[in-house]
């Protein structure tokens, strides 16, 4: 336990977020990213011929990190506005330049275009720790391609499917989200610098109507910040619908997540798979015997938080009064921020299970092979039929051994006899044990499972992880 211990802290800070995120997140990150904009700001005034000179510029720049965050505490109890009070800040940082910060442009050209800068910048680490993820899961199901397991429809056995093939279903949804978010951060805009109701009034005054010099102001700036365009009209905001999207891609995260991390759950308790455990760790204070999923749990229930955390900015869009209204700030400053968060906390889980998966191969095979005779008897039917039998009178034969048997194993607690009472029924006309037998290999009843593994791996996922093989090799320790 560390940090405040009388007033409340968010567990994101104290427990599930890395230090990487929540830094993108810090008042040192956002404060000091309005100054690099008072600077850009500056500077293509200068270039487009407003009174600011290259020595004013030159001091900005020399003070974008040394900010007194005390003086400019001071200052917003007076004036009871933060912008205007780091305004004054930096002006006192920088007296040569204090006269020309933040000239023609309004509040929003730092708090929005700085959100931007802040979301597409937390994009871009969700990007790599799911790529990381996606590595994982990819060589997991290359390694599990072809081991039979028991799969599910409704939770209830249906026909098998190989582990390998699995994995690509959660590989799969892990895709859908990283295409996803690939189009998000390549269409993200700056807010520019469009004025107190997005008219660009104020700028118009400062250059005397140059249509053209305000729009390569724009243009300057957006370079600046390392973006391609600034958005094509607003009111005095963004759009809130654009902090909607964002979190939208990461409630996909987290649906992704919450998928796998259910069928993980899952597979641990029919003693199949596990998540990675320590040597030391406790399941439970009563039960030392006790290997409970927690990283999963975790996963899930993080998961569940940030899903329903997207609705704010999807109710902050909808409700937003005609050229802006302030009851977006609290809500937006909290909900964007904690959506982060969660998908990193979760991120950093899934690397750390994915990559240490425990799979239990004869335990897999015994619950495989227990439902198995049911799912072999069509295949049992048919060559009963073409040695000559009636297929309708076959299957009718097939359903009542079948409930004979189910009996057996439910109401009695005995082993799947199904093949027992097949070999044992003259209908079927088995003369040779040995072909029962070769019925019953698992192998048999995969389907394509294998080359589909092959071959979604080769196509999709490879060629993604190529490009990105210099952010991969992450990994995540739980510490608690």
């Amino acid at each position: 336990m560390s940090g405040n211990k009388n007033s409340y802290e968010s567990p994101f800070c104290t427990r599930y977020a890395s230090e990487e995120m929540q830094y993108v997140f810090s008042a040192d990150k956002k404060f000091t990213t309005w100054r690099r904009l008072w600077v850009a700001l500056a500077r293509a005034e200068m270039k487009l011929g407003l009174p600011v000179t290259e020595a004013q510029v030159k001091q900005l720049e020399e003070h974008i990190d040394d900010i007194d965050y005390e003086a400019a505490e001071a200052r917003e109890r007076i004036t009871r506005h933060d912008v205007m009070a780091h305004v004054f800040t930096y002006g006192q940082a920088c007296p040569d330049a204090a006269g020309i910060i933040h000239l023609g442009a309004t509040s929003c050209y730092v708090g929005d275009n700085t959100d931007v800068i802040i979301m597409r910048d937390a994009l871009q680490i969700v990007r790599r720790k799911l790529l990381n993820v996606m590595s994982n899961l990819a060589k997991f199901a290359d390694k599990y391609k072809d081991l039979p397991c028991l799969a599910y429809t409704h939770l209830q056995p249906a026909q098998p499917t190989t582990v390998g093939k699995r994995a690509t279903l959660w590989l799969n949804e892990l895709l859908m989200d990283f295409e996803d978010l690939e189009h998000r951060i390549s269409t993200l805009k700056l807010l520019g610098s469009k004025g107190t109701t997005g008219t660009q009034a104020s700028f118009m005054e400062l250059f005397e109507g140059d249509s053209a010099k305000i729009k390569e102001l724009e243009t300057m700036i957006a370079q600046e910040m390392g973006f391609d365009s600034v958005v094509p009209v607003s009111g005095q905001t963004y759009s809130r619908k654009m902090d909607s999207q964002v979190l939208s891609v990461l409630s996909g995260i987290a649906q992704t997540a919450s998928k796998f991390s259910n069928d993980m759950r899952l597979l641990q308790s029919f003693k199949e798979m596990e998540e990675p455990r320590e040597k030391k760790q406790i399941g439970s204070s009563a039960m030392a015997y006790k290997r409970n999923p927690m990283r999963c749990e975790r996963i899930t229930s993080l998961a569940r938080y940030v899903m329903i955390d997207s609705l704010n900015p999807a109710f902050t869009a909808g409700t937003q009064w005609f050229e802006r209204t302030l009851d977006d700030s609290a809500n937006k400053r909290i909900s964007v921020a904690e959506a982060f968060l969660g998908v990193d906390a979760i991120l950093n889980i899934m690397m750390n299970v994915t990559d240490g998966i425990v799979v239990y191969p004869q335990m897999i095979r015994r619950r495989l092979m227990a439902e198995l005779p049911f799912m072999a008897s069509e295949n049992i039917m048919m060559d009963a039929v073409k040695k000559g039998g009636d297929r309708q009178e076959l299957h009718d034969r097939i359903m009542d051994l079948s409930m004979e048997a189910g009996a057996n194993v439910k109401e009695k607690g005995l082993d799947n006899n199904l093949c027992q009472l097949i070999e044992e029924d003259p209908l079927f006309m088995i003369e040779d044990p040995q072909e029962l037998e070769e019925k019953l290999r698992p192998e048999l009843y995969v389907g394509r499972s294998v080359q589909q593994v092959e071959e979604f791996l080769a196509e999709c996922i490879k060629p993604i992880l190529d490009e990105n093989s210099d952010l991969l090799g992450e990994s995540f320790e739980m510490k608690n």
